[in-house]
């Protein structure tokens, strides 16, 4: 007689291209469940626009599931506690579910879940979802085992399943029911797998023809980037799924005639930057899989003490609100403050902007800028966040300019405009700077510095040499040099890169 099979849904939200139900369903009847976990949701990286995507992709699931004979089963509370009192009702064989990198309290709980499967006697299966290898040995040979993941055949959704009867799935829960964080965000992406669906397939087959250049300005980027990433945070869809559409895409393009090719100029060269970043995505959540105490502490403890002791609240405080008198910085935290994304640059240089410019210790605003992204994946998060702070050792030392990349990024104020309308009156020569217009200028404008919009809280030529020579100072230690091969040894990517451009 096949046995009970639990398959625990924790951020990976679909049916197709999920192992874990499909190995359940081919053992016994299924029990689904999702687990609200408190610790998670009223944790300080959770915002109401999380669970907003989040309850969108389980209602989708739950109908998906009923579809095929199923149900989602919901539960609130610890993840042991919950699966044990399951377990008395309902003796499961063995719980399936996906290897999971995320923050430090998902980490925790599931080595309970574990430890508590296996005083149980249940199996507790957890199968690959992406490039990430858990237990890794070695990062040398990573590039080409994340091929031929990426390679692997999908795993369509099951036709049915078996659900054993005369179970309370209980429903779905209201964020107004949970502690956590509010934030001011109110246009986001849905979420869902047909969403995920329709999204790639917009990007592969019409927004995404100009992505290798216009990826890096906010002014294009909206439309221009894919837009999956959320999808890819909560499992909407795999990234597998997404490696290899885009794939068929590029032999489609291939396929044309000379003339259409002509009219397809571009997409190779975006598709193929594309495929790149489908692959950083694994490559940055691999560290956070080898090193979890990233999320806390420098990957190269080199450094320290660098800026743990000199954190300015005001500075801070600045940023966040959008009035730091720098328009590109204000004009980006703001998009994100509504929408709850902004392109990887732009996330750069906001970074880079409070590790040099303010000097403040990377873990506070990478803990509000996780609020803020609706595509947190704490694996990239926090490994990006330390790179744009140089605390790596490995990375190069990137002083991102925020009057150059209004001149580089959005010379007609485009956007910025679109986002600080203190300064829609200004002429296109004085948006990166208008803190230097006249006091005649200024009148003439309609906007008067320290009034309508603020001066710069810090002067950007001192910041910069201030803190170039402060990471320098330590970055050419040698016990910093000797700590960074190691880092290089763990973390380090073995491809060939590129030059960096400039900032």
């Amino acid at each position: 007689m096949n046995k009970l099979q639990l398959v625990w849904f924790k951020k990976d939200l679909r049916l197709n291209d999920y192992v874990p139900l499909v190995s359940a369903s081919k053992n016994g009847p299924c029990l689904c469940l999702y687990i609200y976990e408190d610790d998670l949701i009223n944790a300080d990286d959770f915002a109401n626009q999380h669970f907003q995507f989040l309850s969108q992709s389980l209602e989708e699931l739950r109908k998906g599931l009923n579809n095929i004979g199923g149900d989602l089963i919901f539960r609130r509370g610890n993840a042991v506690e919950v699966l044990a009192r399951l377990h008395e009702d309902h003796p499961f064989e063995t719980i399936w579910a996906h290897e999971e990198t995320g923050n430090l309290i998902s980490y925790k709980r599931d080595i309970e879940v574990r430890n508590w499967a296996t005083k149980k006697s249940v199996q507790f299966i957890e199968n690959p979802q992406n490039g990430v290898v858990r237990k890794l040995q070695s990062r040398d040979g990573w590039s080409k085992n994340w091929n031929q993941r990426m390679n692997e055949k999908l795993t369509p959704a099951p036709t049915s399943i078996q659900t054993p009867p005369n179970i309370n799935t209980g429903e779905l829960i209201s964020s107004k029911d949970f502690n956590m964080k509010h934030s001011k965000i109110n246009k986001i992406s849905d979420g869902g797998e047909q969403n995920a669906h329709e999204c790639l397939d917009s990007f592969l087959n019409t927004r995404g023809q100009n992505y290798q250049k216009e990826m890096s300005s906010p002014v294009t980027a909206f439309d221009s980037c894919s837009r999956i990433s959320p999808y890819l945070t909560f499992g909407n869809i795999s990234i597998k799924s997404v490696f290899q559409k885009s794939k068929e895409r590029a032999n489609q393009i291939k396929s044309l005639s000379n003339d259409e090719k002509i009219k397809n100029k571009g997409w190779l060269k975006s598709l193929s930057s594309f495929q790149s970043r489908l692959r950083w995505h694994c490559h940055f959540i691999q560290k956070l899989e080898d090193e979890p105490s990233i999320e806390n502490f420098n990957i190269n403890r080199s450094y320290d003490g660098l800026r743990e002791s000199s954190f300015n609240q005001n500075f801070f405080d600045a940023w966040l609100e959008g009035q730091t008198g720098y328009p590109m910085v204000d004009a980006c935290i703001r998009a994100l403050n509504q929408g709850g994304w902004i392109n990887f640059r732009m996330r750069a240089m906001l970074v880079s902007f409070t590790s040099y410019h303010l000097w403040l210790h990377w873990k506070k605003p990478a803990t509000e800028l996780a609020r803020l992204f609706l595509d947190y994946e704490p694996g990239i998060h926090y490994s990006q966040i330390q790179m744009q702070a140089g605390v790596t050792g490995i990375n190069t030392v990137r002083i991102y300019s925020p009057i150059k990349q209004v001149t580089d990024q959005d010379p007609e104020g485009i956007f910025i405009k679109s986002y600080v309308p203190e300064l829609n009156g200004l002429p296109d020569h004085h948006l990166a700077e208008p803190h230097k217009m006249t006091i005649l200028e200024q009148s003439m404008y309609g906007c008067k510095i320290g009034k309508n919009y603020p001066n710069p809280i810090v002067d950007h030529a001192e910041a910069y040499k201030s803190a170039r020579d402060k990471i320098h100072s330590i970055k050419k230690m040698a016990s910093t040099r000797q700590e960074s091969k190691k880092v290089f040894i763990k973390h380090g990517s073995r491809r060939t890169n590129r030059s960096p451009s400039k900032p």
